[in-house]
């Protein structure tokens, strides 16, 4: 029997926004421990001191080898490539034929010929489909996330945050690190094992100084990297981060992590929808929050909406580069932060658990996402006008707050916006939904990080 396709489980339910709607998948899952002391001591780190997180399960890694690498990822990516190879990084971010994302993920530039690229499945699915069925001399070597993986992954993946990163990783490698630029790649050593690390973050400090560092190495050397690096931070101040505050970081440094891949209609697009399977995770992603459409093209989003704007380079041809031309000069939404007004948030936290009758969506903390891709109203004077979508409380930022894609006219710093919490009608069908009524929760909002 043929193993059920993405397109026939579309067919099969008949309306995709329906379909995902009511998908039971909750929130992205992160298979690593919960708490290593405190979420919220963990979270205190990444600004006080450092925190280390086990990045080594949760994304899927591909890896692509062949004299047509670099052709591949230029024909799909709306980044330049001009100068990317070898020990190069950077935020991948590719688009379907009508200009609209299909999702982002890390490249790394192993090797001039060997790229790998990690993040959520859905960027490494779209290219290796491409890799896969196209005129490419390229060979790909897929490294499932944890859950989907029954094996040994190929990799460990450690990222350390924090202004005591270069401290500690520099007491692991016994002396000075080579100077590595930003999103780009060094090699070094620690415990004896020979290590790569993404330069992800910089302070604006004399020199080069090192405040997030990705670590990766081979999987059978993680527990001797991990303990040395541990051990290097106990001077400092390092904690071991986990599941529950790990989500939060995306909030506070700005990324949008779960956007609606613009895969689900178009016939340009069904190749690849016939090419995933029907247990993918795009065939099994979910969405809610307040925001409702039949229209499953209501919830895609430009680069511009996510703050990939100016990653759109011109310099090359790819996949919707004609629709992205035709879409520069147009007005777009602007991804913004959201802080949310304490009182108000307290009111639907209560409301949630006490008293009888009618109870509000209950908020989780510290990461409130109930759903893969969350999508909750934004109104100014009962206007719809963007979407919140990634919600949670961090302590240094003292409460709430969301990222969210506004219209650019009123993405103005200040503006007090209405964010709409909870789904209409009770909620739908999914496990990760209790019967609830909506509220709604003032914000005030940033066009730029608040904290």
């Amino acid at each position: 029997m043929a193993t059920e396709s993405l397109e026939d489980k579309i067919r099969r339910h008949g309306n995709v926004a329906d379909m995902l709607r009511n998908a039971p998948q909750g929130a992205y899952d992160y298979p690593m421990r919960s708490e290593y002391s405190n979420w919220r001591d963990e979270q205190r780190a990444w600004k006080e001191t450092a925190v280390l997180f086990d990045q080594s399960h949760h994304m899927t890694d591909i890896y692509f080898q062949g004299s047509d690498v670099k052709r591949l990822f230029s024909d799909l990516g709306i980044n330049s490539f001009a100068n990317f190879g070898r020990n190069k990084a950077k935020q991948f971010v590719a688009c379907n034929y009508d200009g609209y994302v299909i999702g982002d993920a890390i490249l790394f530039g192993l090797e001039d010929d060997e790229y790998s690229l990690v993040g959520r499945p859905v960027a490494p699915n779209w290219v290796a489909f491409h890799a896969e069925t196209g005129d490419y001399d390229v060979t790909v070597t897929r490294d499932e996330r944890t859950v989907a993986n029954n094996g040994q992954r190929l990799t460990f993946r450690y990222q350390l945050n924090g202004p005591a990163t270069q401290k500690i990783v520099e007491a692991a490698a016994g002396g000075p690190l080579p100077r590595i630029k930003f999103f780009n790649i060094g090699d070094f050593e620690i415990a004896g094992v020979p290590v790569r690390a993404l330069n992800h973050t910089m302070a604006g400090a004399p020199g080069l100084e090192f405040t997030g560092l990705e670590i990766m190495g081979p999987s059978a050397h993680a527990a001797e990297v991990r303990a040395a690096l541990v051990a290097a931070g106990k001077q400092f101040g390092l904690r071991e981060g986990g599941g529950r505050a790990y989500p939060s970081t995306a909030i506070e440094s700005g990324w949008i992590p779960s956007p609606v891949p613009a895969i689900y209609t178009g016939d340009a697009m069904r190749p690849f929808r016939e090419w995933l399977s029907a247990n993918s995770f795009e065939a099994n992603a979910s969405i809610g929050g307040s925001f409702v459409s039949d229209d499953i093209e209501d919830y895609y989003t430009t680069p511009w909406d996510l703050g990939y704007g100016h990653m759109v380079k011109f310099d090359h041809d790819f996949i919707g580069r004609a629709a992205l031309e035709r879409m520069a000069d147009q007005p777009h939404r602007r991804k913004v932060w959201l802080r949310w007004n304490d009182e108000d948030t307290a009111a639907v936290i209560t409301g949630s658990l006490f008293g009888s009758g009618d109870h509000t969506k209950y908020l989780d903390i510290p990461v409130s996402n109930y759903t893969t891709g969350p999508h909750d109203q934004v109104l100014i004077d009962d206007q719809l006008v963007g979407l919140s979508a990634n919600a949670g409380y961090t302590v240094n930022v003292g409460g709430w707050s969301s990222l969210a894609m506004v219209d650019d006219k009123y993405a103005v710093d200040g503006a007090e916006v209405k964010i709409v919490i909870g789904e209409p009608n009770g909620g739908t069908s999914k496990p990760t939904v209790e019967r609830h009524v909506q509220a709604t929760i003032r914000a005030v909002l940033h066009t730029s990080q608040i904290v």
